[in-house]
């Protein structure tokens, strides 16, 4: 079984032969919680592939909420990728400084959700790009503003209301990436101030049986990611909603889906952060 839709992921060779064409955007996503205390914008002035520019994911976002980088407006998300030189034409290549993917796959996500569909996400990211002895380098990438202008597509992304309204409807199914013990509430939350357990009638699929863990987190075969999402009781021919802590690991069964074929699952993009820490939603354990 093959990926139906193989260009959404490039291999470091294929980067390497690329990376300088004009029509390729290379875009640095990594992103950590703040428990672990990096701080991945100085960690790209250090190293970073070639010609890419750093993509600030709490910086391009949503500041008039508390909420943690939820979506930026159309106007300001066209702003943003004009000044890091990024226009509708360009390919853009997403990865971050983990190997597991989560924020690149998320900075995929955002740019479908603005329209732009020619988007992948470097396999194995900057780690495996180390490991193969390939260069970086501290350099600021030189690059002329250019016009972008999104295209907002509602259906990829989901609201707490929409949730809401969905535990009656059951029009969705809602898949958690969180891992089984946050998802059944026996580990606490990483961000302090959240009730533990999950939005009910929830699916726990945590993320990370997506990738192959012992190969820069690369993501897993067509057939064993179908084996996996059909041994979570999930069924990719219905609606999915994909929800995780604060919509950053959600983004991977997003990608998986779309690697299979399915391009229209969306994220709840406010997830637990946003569920949990209101005292009027319903939660399951």
């Amino acid at each position: 079984m093959d990926y139906k839709n193989p260009n959404a992921l490039v291999t470091t060779d294929w980067l390497v032969a690329n990376k300088d064409d004009p029509n390729i955007s290379i875009v640095d996503a990594s992103f950590y919680l703040p428990f672990a205390k990096r701080n991945p914008k100085n960690e790209f002035l250090n190293c970073h592939i070639p010609n890419a520019v750093f993509f600030d994911i709490n910086e391009i976002a949503d500041q008039r909420t508390e909420l943690p980088h939820m979506l930026p407006s159309p106007k300001l998300f066209s702003e943003h990728m004009g000044k890091l030189g990024i226009s509708n034409k360009h390919h853009v290549i997403c990865y971050d400084s983990t190997g597991g993917p989560m924020a690149a796959m998320r900075v995929w996500w955002t740019f479908r959700v603005f329209g732009h569909d020619c988007v992948s996400v470097l396999t194995g990211g900057l780690p495996k790009w180390q490991n193969e002895g390939l260069i970086t380098t501290k350099l600021p990438t030189d690059c002329s503003e250019e016009t972008f202008t999104a295209k907002y597509k509602a259906y990829l992304v989901k609201n707490i209301r929409e949730i809401t309204n969905n535990i009656e409807t059951q029009k969705y199914q809602v898949v958690d990436a969180r891992s089984a013990s946050r998802f059944y509430g026996k580990e606490p939350e990483p961000r302090k101030g959240l009730r533990g357990g999950h939005i009910p009638d929830a699916i726990n699929l945590p993320f990370e049986n997506l990738f192959n863990i012992t190969d820069f987190m690369t993501m897993r075969k067509a057939d064993e990611i179908l084996a996996i999402i059909n041994e979570a009781g999930i069924d990719p021919q219905k609606p999915i909603i994909s929800s995780c802590g604060s919509g950053v690991t959600a983004a991977p069964l997003v990608m998986a889906l779309y690697l299979l074929g399915y391009s229209d699952v969306a994220i709840y993009d406010g997830s637990w952060t946003e569920w949990a820490s209101r005292p009027d939603t319903p939660i399951e354990i």
